[in-house]
């Protein structure tokens, strides 16, 4: 029985606070968690005796615990190993035991396992025989331990134990998109992070080639130099890891948004002119992933061939032969002798699918020989050629080139690309590091070409599939963001850049040209498409003419739709794609010699109109006279669709004392579609916006008109942030039903939402943007870019109110946690707003954002 649970507490807490304290005069983390591993030891030892338990138990430490590695606030892993006769008497004596670790506070993660009950857990999960093999005893009977430990070997197969672990990582690295260039990375578990590293050693011990780096030395599978690096970055891995559990006081090992600021603080990183401190940092952990990932990559590879069964090399060509689905060199230091046997190894890979990946030696030599990569390999035109091909192979380029990223070799050859390796990106909606985000561009346009996945984007695999040099789009993605964190605009240094690479690689002039021309307007389709009327001929004119030909404007529009969905997989969705499509058939009505006029798209869209709505029998002189009120500016703003719908909702309700609302699911699948028939008054915009927020619905597109009787005539595009998607016929019916009453009711837009912003934004806040610059018709374009946040809509709206500031049509663009919207504005009854007009509603809008 356990005692005085008060005093083992206070002697865990202050030995605790003792480890802190020495850990915060100096970092020696090393000694940190050896002595944290001392401390629980000596605890667990004296409680295991006042317990009085039976010497024929073992109290063993398996998992971080059992490697001699305790982190501030880790599990406890304990095995209670218990001989194959026990009783169920053990059992109750345990538990009081048990329950005594948790209120002194030890988060113990605990089993009991008789010695059978061992080998067959192990014999079924590989994550059990791994703890298992290095379980390290703490108290009661060692023999049992040993005697487990000797079984555990006699029935070892390291072959498998070898396939297993390897596996096993797959796996791990599959839950993290294979990727440790998220912008909140797992220490622990991530690609590149510390359980890398512990796979290297699991599996090096049971090969019995060694548990240590310097083991690892000694029998020749890296060298003394290399073990030193592995070491230390191990230990900046595990610095930054204790650090983390001391900020969040609980066992944390995401390098989230909260912590990164003041983790770089108490690391002595100093904010620049061009990098935030944090930033800093977090580029030197993921260059620490990367040389860690690219060790375990070498490693696990040398350890295999030592373990597993070779078969017979065949040739590949004079330099090259493949074994085991791995390419090798045919002579020893082929790489060194022959660097630009560097690229043709990778052109291989491409060439030859059934090749898995580089021989350990292959992969040992391309670390030690990037330094080589230099001006002179550069400007070698074997090598230049080489690469071009490699570009233009019909497999393989995108795991070719996160190869050659992952073995430091792209940096190498195309330095530009080599200063944005694990550059942070804080603009609130890229999930991922500058490099990760290119490479994930090029991956989507390379999915857009292979005929497997034409269900994902037809309308883009059906226009790549006529693109006849697709190697100038992998080249456009490549040098699309490649400036970003330099002084001045990345699109236009991009483009220098692009252009040089290009002249370097002797690309035919009008190639050059198109791929300078793609990165340095590579934002330009999406920018007009999310902030432009698209119903304005001259909107359509001035992109057309900036892009000049159809095969520009293909081009431009599948890097962009790659590109937008390569920063995050919630950034992309239905009207987005329908935005970005219109604009691109718009623009090749044009280019084909078909520009619309205002009044030739004014009479087809009435046209069209005039077609659907005959389907259901609707003859013309019965809506003639309301779309007589509907004025010329409402058919440019609506497609066919939309008039025809409109039509039938209101075709008997013409001048209704009551709010018309009606809602049905986008014609796209792009969200749910709601037209709005009110009298007009001057808080409408303010009010709905008020209700969508606070029902939880996104808008994404509001497009505000004023019939000649003075009705609103307001359609909105909302996205449900609830995913109702099994109930929209009940949604659709609420929104109506909700809506309807709220603007019965509602005379004043209630106050706007405080929520809860993102974690994100709250930690990195960014400083609002807002313009307005004059347009035609007295109307001003107002652009306001800013951190998103709840009921930031409803402030926008109820400040044009109070600036009595007439809204005609709006674009709500939301990227991740960064809004960037766009409104069409006058003054109250359509006159242009004054300098002065101007100046105050900047200001305001400033202090709302």
């Amino acid at each position: 029985m356990i005692h005085d649970l008060a005093y083992w507490r206070e002697r865990l807490q202050n030995g605790q606070a003792e480890l802190h304290a020495a850990f915060d005069t100096v970092a020696d983390t090393a000694r940190l968690l050896k002595q944290h591993v001392r401390l629980v030891d000596e605890l667990l030892r004296d409680l295991w005796r006042q317990a009085e338990l039976p010497p024929s138990l073992a109290l063993c430490a398996v998992g971080g615990y059992g490697r001699g590695e305790l982190f501030p606030h880790s599990d406890v892993d304990l095995l209670i190993l218990l001989p194959d006769d026990h009783d169920a008497a053990f059992d109750r004596q345990l538990e009081p035991l048990i329950r005594a670790f948790w209120d002194i506070g030890l988060a113990v993660g605990h089993s009991v396992r008789s010695l059978q009950e061992c080998m067959d857990e192990a014999a079924q999960d590989i994550t059990v025989l791994t703890s298992l093999l290095e379980a390290r005893p703490i108290t009661g009977s060692r023999a049992l331990l040993k005697t487990m430990q000797s079984q555990l070997r006699r029935n070892f197969d390291a072959a498998t134990f070898v396939r297993d672990k390897i596996a096993e990582q797959n796996a791990r690295h599959a839950k993290f998109n294979d990727t440790a260039y998220n912008l909140e990375p797992n220490l622990k578990e991530g690609p590149g992070g510390l359980r890398d590293l512990q796979n290297i050693l699991w599996i090096s011990h049971a090969t019995g080639l060694g548990n240590s780096w310097n083991a690892l030395a000694e029998n020749g599978l890296i060298t003394r130099g290399e073990a030193r690096q592995i070491r230390r970055q191990e230990l900046f891995m595990q610095m930054l890891r204790a650090r983390l559990h001391y900020l969040a006081k609980r066992r944390e090992d995401r390098l989230l948004f909260d912590f990164q600021n003041e983790l770089a603080a108490q690391l002595g990183y100093v904010a620049t002119s061009k990098k935030r401190a944090s930033e800093q940092m977090m580029q030197h952990f993921y260059r620490s992933a990367k040389f860690i990932r690219l060790m375990n990559e070498i490693l696990l590879q040398a350890l295999q061939e030592q373990v597993l069964p070779h078969h017979p090399a065949t040739p590949v060509n004079a330099r090259f032969q493949m074994r085991d689905g791995l390419l090798e060199a045919r002579a020893p230091n082929l790489l060194q002798q022959h660097p630009d046997a560097i690229f043709e190894a990778f052109l291989l890979l491409e060439q030859h699918p059934e090749l898995n990946g580089f021989s350990a030696e292959i992969l040992r030599d391309l670390w030690r020989m990037k330094s080589r990569i230099n001006h002179a390999f550069r400007m070698d035109a074997n090598n230049r050629r080489l690469f071009m091909q490699i570009m233009r192979q019909p497999r393989g380029v995108t795991a070719t080139l996160r190869r050659m990223n992952r073995y430091g070799i792209l940096g190498r050859y195309i330095p530009a690309f080599g200063r944005i390796e694990g550059q942070m990106q804080h603009d609130l909606f890229h999930v991922y590091t500058v490099d990760e985000h290119i490479l994930n561009v090029l991956r989507n346009l390379r999915r857009f070409a292979v005929p497997q996945f034409a269900h994902e984007f037809p309308f883009c695999s059906q226009l790549i599939a006529g693109f006849d040099k697709p190697e100038l789009l992998y080249l456009a993605a490549l040098f699309h963001d490649i400036a970003k964190g330099r002084d001045g605009d990345h699109s236009t240094l991009g483009m220098a850049d692009a252009r040089r690479f290009c002249k370097l690689h002797d690309l035919p002039k009008e190639d050059a040209a198109l791929v300078a021309w793609l990165v340095g307007h590579h934002l330009t389709l999406s920018l007009t498409a999310q902030k432009s009327d698209l119903s304005d001929p001259a909107v359509i004119e001035n992109f057309a003419r900036i892009v000049k030909t159809e095969h520009r404007l293909t081009a431009l529009y599948l890097l962009t739709v790659a590109d937008i969905r390569g920063t995050s997989p919630a950034i992309w969705n239905g009207w987005k794609a329908r935005l970005l499509e219109n604009l691109f058939q718009l623009a090749q009505k044009w280019l084909r010699g078909h520009p619309v006029s205002a009044a030739a798209e004014f009479a087809e869209r009435q046209k069209q109109a005039a077609e659907l709505l005959a389907q259901d029998a609707i003859k013309p002189e019965t809506y003639r006279p309301l779309w007589s009120k509907f004025g010329r500016g409402y058919f440019l703003r609506h497609e066919a669709h939309e008039i025809a719908w409109h039509t039938r909702s209101l075709l008997f309700n013409t001048h209704p004392e009551k709010p018309v609302v009606r809602a049905r699911l986008g014609s796209a699948g792009d969200g749910i579609q709601v037209m709005i028939y009110i009298h007009d008054r001057e808080n409408l915009f303010a009010c709905i916006c008020s209700f969508f927020e606070r029902a939880g619905f996104n808008i994404v597109e509001a497009r505000i008109h004023t019939t000649r009787h003075d009705y609103a005539l307001d359609s909105f595009l909302v996205l449900d942030e609830e995913n109702n998607a099994l109930h929209y016929k009940e949604l659709l019916n609420d929104i109506e039903r909700d809506l309807t009453k709220k603007l019965e009711s509602a005379k004043v837009p209630p106050p706007p939402m405080n929520g809860r912003i993102s974690r994100q934004l709250k930690h990195f806040p960014m400083k609002p943007s807002v313009t307005l610059e004059p347009e035609k018709n007295n109307n001003h374009q107002l652009s306001i870019i800013a951190g998103d946040r709840p009921g930031l809509l409803s402030r926008i709206a109820q400040t044009l109110m109070r600036h009595d500031a007439q809204l005609h049509t709006a674009k709500i663009n939301t990227l991740g946690n960064r809004a960037e919207d766009t409104f069409l504005i006058s003054g109250a009854k359509g006159e242009k707003l004054s300098a002065e007009a101007v100046a105050a509603l900047k200001e305001e809008l400033l202090k709302e954002l």
